[in-house]
């Protein structure tokens, strides 16, 4: 029996979507190469904690790890392996660890061998890679955890190894080619693990005995002449030949890596060639930028966790982000948040409605591996004039701001109104946005609110808009309240756009004018969501009172009122 649809494979044969352009990279290298299986690599580095990049990267590799698992029919196996660097030396004491001075008395050693400054583990490494280990599992993702200290000391990377020890001259030649003289003047790939004060040595190589498997050298501290085997632990590699090594002992067949990498990969492709390996595919992804447009970094704090990310939206949100234009450079700050939300919820409503071609071209499809959940839409009207739609999170905001609460019994309060029915139990994922939007509504939006008064069009058109919208029946559709307000603007010259499709000079369209207004007077906003949408969850009785608020200048009072509190104290 075939894993896969066929219609879904003969879509995928001719998919665009980046992940099965990098999976139709791994059909073709296996085609040539004969291999049985496909190995996929994640690296980790756990002198830190896992971070929105190690989410990034596990997800897109994951996405076409899965899209290759379609084009094969699921009838090659696959691994993906999330590699820990655990042996590589403390460098430096992290800021974000308590216990600082019992890591500054263990700098250079591996960090399987730094006491846990958090006394949970019997090593910092061990700790951090725990952390990876339930960062994932958070996730679902589907991995094989590998230690590299337990890889060095069991041996199994010692027959590479000896292959590189055999090479040193031709890995040598490529890298020297990459230093600075200073640096190349005392550069070893090999580093030995000091046997007394198990510091990891970045000391030239005196003398090494291919046939013994060892190296010679000297601790420049106490002039202790020193021969170590390159196998078995006793000694690690440079960071660009280990990762060389590791794809030839793994048999790696695909791992992604950043832009900034592009240059590594090179010379660890170059490496991995000289000892008989081929290098695995891949691509290079694009960094993410904070809000002034820089490149985030780790060490300056200046961008956004995923923790944070996590408090103001759903994973899904973040992994569409990981998804969408992983070659370009994106802004990863607060602002993009809301809008990752809306488009998940978008993508995810479309999907039902697609063929296979489209389905494969939406993101949902690769940030479920394929079975994307059922949207949680409100239903209101009946027979033919049943609407189902999902709530926005834009949408969601705004029923925060008018309803100037955070408690979301007040929010479910309007959606259980509008459709009765539903309820967090029935709709957790809806909880969950409501949830999301009270916090992002109360650190984000509320603060940058700009409310403006209506000047004599704008009133004249706000008073039309209550009177609309008394002559609604209670329950009206959102359809409805959205044609009534267009209506009220028709009417007004201001607001006509004569350019509209299918426009009349006695039924122009209406421009952007029109909502613009009502955005920046009663909600303090350039943009928001759909009104019709809006008022017909808010209820029209509250909508006109709020439109009431907003001309006797009671929004404006508001937040200026909430700002001054916002303000520190004076001494």
């Amino acid at each position: 029996m075939p894993a896969f649809e066929p219609a879904l494979i003969e879509a995928a044969r001719v998919s665009a979507a980046w992940p099965f352009e990098e999976a139709k990279k791994l059909v073709a290298r296996l085609q040539k190469s004969g291999k049985q299986e496909v190995v996929f690599e994640t690296g980790y580095g756990p002198s830190g904690l896992p971070h929105i990049g190690t989410f990034g990267e596990v997800a897109r590799t994951s996405m076409v790890r899965h899209a290759f698992q379609v084009l094969t029919d699921g009838a090659v196996p696959t691994r993906l392996i999330a590699f820990s660097d655990d042996m590589d030396g403390l460098r430096k004491v992290p800021d974000n660890v308590p216990n600082k001075e019992l890591l500054a008395q263990h700098l250079g050693k591996p960090l399987t061998e730094v006491p846990d400054p958090f006394g949970t583990h019997d090593s910092f490494g061990r700790h951090n890679n725990a952390r990876l280990c339930a960062f994932l599992d958070q996730f679902g993702f589907d991995y094989e955890f590998k230690s590299s200290t337990d890889a060095y000391r069991a041996g199994e990377f010692d027959a590479t190894l000896l292959r590189m020890l055999a090479r040193f001259d031709k890995i040598m030649s490529i890298m020297l080619a990459t230093l600075r003289e200073e640096r190349a003047a005392t550069y070893s790939p090999f580093l030995p693990i000091h046997p007394k004060t198990r510091v990891v040595m970045q000391v030239p190589i005196e003398a090494r005995d291919v046939e013994a498997g060892t190296i010679t050298w000297t601790d420049p501290q106490s002039g202790e002449r020193f021969t170590t085997p390159v196998t078995g632990g006793h000694a690690k590699l440079q960071w660009k030949p280990d990762w060389a090594m590791r794809w030839v002992a793994l048999g790696v067949d695909y791992e992604m890596a950043g832009k900034d990498l592009i240059d590594s990969v090179k010379v660890s492709s170059q490496i991995a060639r000289a000892i008989d390996g081929v290098p695995p595919e891949g691509f290079n992804y694009e960094l993410f930028l904070d809000e002034q447009g820089q490149k985030i970094s780790k060490s300056k704090g200046n961008g956004l966790t995923i923790e944070e990310w996590l408090s103001y939206g759903p994973p899904e949100s973040l992994a569409l982000f990981m998804y969408s234009r992983p070659r370009e450079a994106k802004k990863l700050h607060f602002d993009v948040i809301p809008r990752a939300v809306d488009d998940y919820l978008q993508f995810l409503g479309g999907y039902d409605r697609q063929d296979w071609k489209n389905r494969l071209g939406n993101p949902v499809w690769h940030i479920h591996a394929g079975t994307p959940p059922q949207p949680e839409v409100i239903a209101t009207g009946e027979g033919d004039n049943a609407v189902r739609t999902q709530i926005s999170f834009s949408l969601l905001m705004n029923l925060v701001a008018v309803a100037n609460s955070e408690d979301k019994a007040v929010l479910w309060g309007f959606l259980q109104r509008y459709a009765p029915g539903i309820s967090p139990e029935s709709h957790p994922r809806l909880d969950a946005l409501v949830g999301y939007a009270l916090a992002y509504f109360r650190d984000f939006v509320k603060p940058a609110k700009h409310y403006r008064p209506a000047d004599e069009t704008e009133r004249a058109a706000f008073t039309a808009l209550d009177a609309a919208l008394a002559a609604l029946p209670a329950g009206a559709s959102a359809e409805a309240v959205q044609d009534a307000a267009l209506d009220v603007a028709r009417a007004i010259p201001r607001y006509q756009n004569l350019g509209a499709k299918n426009a009349t000079p006695e039924r122009p369209g209406v421009s952007g004018d029109w909502w613009k207004a009502i955005y920046q007077v009663m909600f303090g906003e350039d943009q928001g969501p759909r009104f019709g949408s809006f008022a017909a969850i808010y209820g029209l009785d509250n909508t006109r009172k709020l439109i009431a608020k907003a001309l006797d200048g009671g929004l404006i009072r508001e937040h200026e009122a909430f700002l001054a509190a916002r303000q520190p104290l004076s001494a």
